[in-house]
């Protein structure tokens, strides 16, 4: 009985949302003030860190980003650090940046990277090391120095793993009381650039031998290791350009099936909107 109480009253929280649009009933004002469920993301302050996906530079116009359509729906304002090629690395320069321009006044950051990571075969490489060391310790007894195995996340630039630490740790040092949510990389296929900028689609490995799979996998690792939410864009966009009629939210279907087109970024915008509903954007 109790359980189906509560799927009523989700649904009749849900009713809103399935009978208006969402300009009105996520974001509007007047229908917040009817009632309605206002999102959660709506009218704050958000930092985006990337790469050629969130950059506002890559394909200027041509292409209007998945944070630029989440300003028009949601009235956020988005402080956009994301630049065509960086990879994990350049994660805590655009977070210092962000800090250095706006300091507390964010509310939360948004982190989509890794595609170029696996573009310039960066090895995957491990989350930690461990060593045996002294630790003090007690169970119903005198506390006493045991020897266990500890584990100590590895630092380093010189791989994917040790970057993304890197790079979480920072942002958690530097932005404590903020959201910091994690986006999968997307699938990607074909994209020619030139004679010197040429890169296979995801049916084959980089040059480590890895395929693409292993990025997106350790950005959800992540989620768990560092305490932060992710959201699998790998997934949940439902986009895979792989698939030859699914080009339409594609760039390019000549030379560049890897960077969605303005439906393509329109499609990440829907799909990240409704996947924030489940997450406060402040605390």
């Amino acid at each position: 009985m109790k359980n189906r109480q509560f799927i009523v009253f989700a649904l009749l929280l849900a009713c809103p949302l399935l009978l208006h649009g969402q300009e009105t009933s996520l974001c509007g004002k007047e229908s917040c003030n009817k009632g309605y469920i206002r999102h959660p993301w709506y009218g704050k302050k958000v930092g985006y860190i990337g790469d050629s996906i969130t950059d506002p530079n890559c394909y200027g116009d041509n292409i209007k980003k998945y944070w630029d359509f989440l300003k028009e729906w949601l009235d956020i304002t988005p402080y956009v650090y994301g630049v065509s090629g960086r990879q994990w690395n350049d994660v805590p320069r655009q977070a210092e940046q962000l800090k250095k321009e706006h300091g507390e006044d964010v509310d939360a950051i948004v982190v989509l990277m890794g595609t170029n990571d696996f573009n310039s075969s960066v090895p995957v490489g491990t989350w930690f090391t461990e060593k045996e060391e002294q630790v003090m310790a007690a169970r119903g007894e005198t506390k006493k120095l045991e020897t266990r195995k500890r584990r100590i996340p590895i630092m380093t630039n010189d791989t994917y793993k040790g970057r993304i630490n890197i790079g979480l740790s920072h942002l958690k040092k530097m932005f404590p009381d903020k959201q910091i949510v994690l986006l999968t990389p997307l699938h990607r296929s074909l994209a020619e650039f030139g004679e010197k900028n040429v890169q296979p689609d995801e049916s084959y490995q980089n040059k480590c031998g890895e395929y693409v799979d292993a990025y997106v996998q350790a950005i959800k690792e992540a989620g768990n290791l560092w305490g932060v939410p992710v959201i699998d864009f790998n997934s949940v966009t439902g986009m895979n350009p792989m698939i030859e009629e699914q080009l339409i939210y594609f760039y390019d279907s000549g030379y560049d099936r890897l960077h969605p087109n303005t439906n393509g970024q329109e499609r990440m915008a829907h799909t990240l909107m409704y996947q924030l509903l489940s997450l406060p954007a402040s605390f």
